[in-house]
């Protein structure tokens, strides 16, 4: 385990829910106000904590677990166990991976971008860019970047068993098209705007909105619009090469079978998932993203209003356009996402300012302890020592605040596929 902190003259600019149906109304307005979310009312980052989190990441079946903090200018890092099984090398904030549905809010990003550019109009039918794809023209764009459009998640069926429908998929390359048919060959869970349900498909519909509008890849536009402005050095769109460049951590899918082999999830396509999933990055990388987006630097203050327009989900979780809010147990609410693909978790959430931010990884998945337990990185970074003590479980184990509930259902389908 390694953990350092290093002072910066300038400042480094830089989501888990249930399935529960949520009324349309409850797409509302909310407000930030009655949350504490400025770093400068921040309590310092609790790196003692941070540390014990990692380290207890790595009794729950994670080989390894990384933590990086930006503060002011002010870097911490932690971490602990190895990226690689056959090597035994140690894991390290240096190391890129696979970040899963945070690159969903890199798609948001850029329709808003385009919505910035009046190329775009949120509550517009997707039929009018994409005529014909969908079912039902009530389907907005809006419905779609909040999970509202009801639009079954292909990925439910596809990983009902994850080893074997990992296996499947794991070299296969999907036109958007074949997955949005994949989705609509289930019936749809509900009517456009009428409840919250994660579904993959929806952003598959945001990449196919992104290449009609720009004439251009998902790829193409993500480093045109967001990788080269903020020089992230190690965030990729390689789709559909197998490779992650350069330095890297292994990622390793837990079977559903107690006892059974991890299995090196690390070289695929991710093509099920594209834009909704396929991104690489670093915990750096991830925390200059975030804080370069709540802090205004990515889309006009009335598109970054737009994405902050909350969907409840449960008593401590908000969606809005590609973005997550999460209320911590000590009154401070952080804003980002949470990734899950195929031998990997992530956590990425910076304050309301943008002036702290943490990313956290964990390289497993299918896993539904450690994901869980990777919450209390937020605790850990933005609460402080002020975190509300946790009571064990009896029932689950795990601190008090993890309902039996959310350890089944939060955003998570079966194999990893929902985060």
């Amino acid at each position: 385990m390694v953990s350092r902190t290093v002072h910066r003259a300038t400042a480094s600019a830089a989501a888990l829910l249930t399935l529960t149906a949520v009324p349309a109304h409850a797409a509302t307005h909310e407000s930030d106000t009655t949350r504490t979310s400025s770093a400068a009312a921040l309590p310092a980052p609790d790196m003692t904590g941070l540390r014990a989190v990692l380290r207890t990441l790595t009794t729950q079946g994670a080989p390894g677990a990384i933590a990086r903090i930006d503060d002011h200018g002010t870097v911490h890092t932690a971490a602990a166990g190895i990226d690689d099984r056959s090597t035994r090398r140690a894991i390290g904030n240096a190391d890129r991976f696979r970040i899963g549905s945070v690159t969903k809010s890199f798609s948001a990003v850029v329709l808003l971008q385009l919505a910035d550019a009046h190329k775009l109009d949120l509550d517009a039918s997707v039929d009018r860019y994409l005529p014909g794809l969908l079912p039902d023209k009530r389907i907005t764009v809006r419905h779609v970047l909040s999970h509202r459009s009801g639009l079954y998640d292909y990925t439910n069926s596809m990983f009902a068993s994850s080893v074997s429908g990992f296996e499947a998929v794991r070299d296969k390359v999907f036109t958007y098209r074949q997955l949005v048919q994949l989705s609509l060959r289930h019936a749809r869970t509900n009517a456009p705007g009428a409840a919250y349900s994660y579904s993959n498909t929806n952003f598959v519909v945001a990449g196919m909105l992104i290449e009609k509008l720009t004439g251009h890849s998902v790829g193409t536009e993500y480093r045109k619009r967001i990788i080269e402005p903020l020089k992230l050095r190690d965030t990729f769109y390689v789709h559909p090469a197998t490779k992650i460049p350069g330095r890297y951590a292994h990622g390793y899918l837990t079977p559903d079978r107690t006892g059974a082999k991890l299995v090196d999830a690390t070289d695929q396509t991710v093509s099920w998932a594209q834009s909704a999933g396929a991104v690489i990055s670093t915990t750096r990388d991830l925390n200059t993203f975030f804080s370069a987006l709540l802090g205004g630097r990515l889309t006009s203050a009335a598109q970054l209003a737009q994405m902050e327009r909350w969907t409840p989900v449960n008593s401590t979780t908000r969606y809005g356009l590609g973005l997550r809010r999460r209320d911590l147990s000590c009154g401070v609410s952080v804003y980002g996402h949470t990734g899950a693909v195929q031998g990997f978790y992530t956590y990425s959430f910076t304050s309301k300012d943008g002036h702290r931010s943490l990313t956290a990884l964990a390289n497993t998945s299918n896993n539904g302890t450690v994901l869980n337990t990777m919450a209390r990185t937020l605790e850990s970074a933005f609460c402080g020592k002020r975190t509300k003590a946790i009571q064990s479980s009896p029932l689950t184990g795990r601190g008090s605040y993890v309902t039996e509930r959310n350890v089944a259902y939060e955003d998570i389908a079966p194999g990893v596929a929902r985060d």
